[in-house]
């Protein structure tokens, strides 16, 4: 595995019904969701390492904290960005922004863990009894 700090991605969407606080249950109001931002700053940090991983393996988020700080309103373009910063085995973390057309709106820090998805899933079901 040849993962180097300086891998980035960016994801994007658009608010829409989809997406809003009162969809997800996160606020009663028709912005962008402090949720749908944590999933596309995790979508934008799987992304970035993703090409990069051994055939069989892929990431799965394990913590992040990030500051929302602006609301975005409906039909409005929002990307989030991540860009890896720090390699230590298994362990990625990634610096995270996210921003819509007036500029950020949120930005934290995201870390996953490389993992070989058969191993994975096979703990998984044998956790879950079937």
């Amino acid at each position: 595995m040849e993962l180097k700090t300086g891998l980035t991605y960016t994801a994007t969407t658009v608010v829409s019904d989809d997406n809003i606080a009162s969809r997800y249950g996160s606020g009663l109001v028709a912005v962008f969701a402090t949720p749908a931002m944590v999933a596309l700053m995790e979508n934008a940090a799987m992304n970035a390492v993703l090409p990069h991983l051994p055939e069989g393996s892929n990431t799965v988020g394990v913590d992040i904290s990030v500051n929302h700080v602006k609301a975005t309103p409906m039909g409005v373009a929002v990307k989030a960005t991540a860009v890896l910063k720090e390699v230590d085995g298994k362990k990625l973390v990634f610096d995270v922004v996210a921003s819509d057309e007036d500029g950020e709106i949120g930005r934290g820090t995201h870390t996953r863990f490389v993992i070989d998805v058969e191993r994975f899933m096979s703990k998984l079901i044998k956790k879950s009894g079937i």
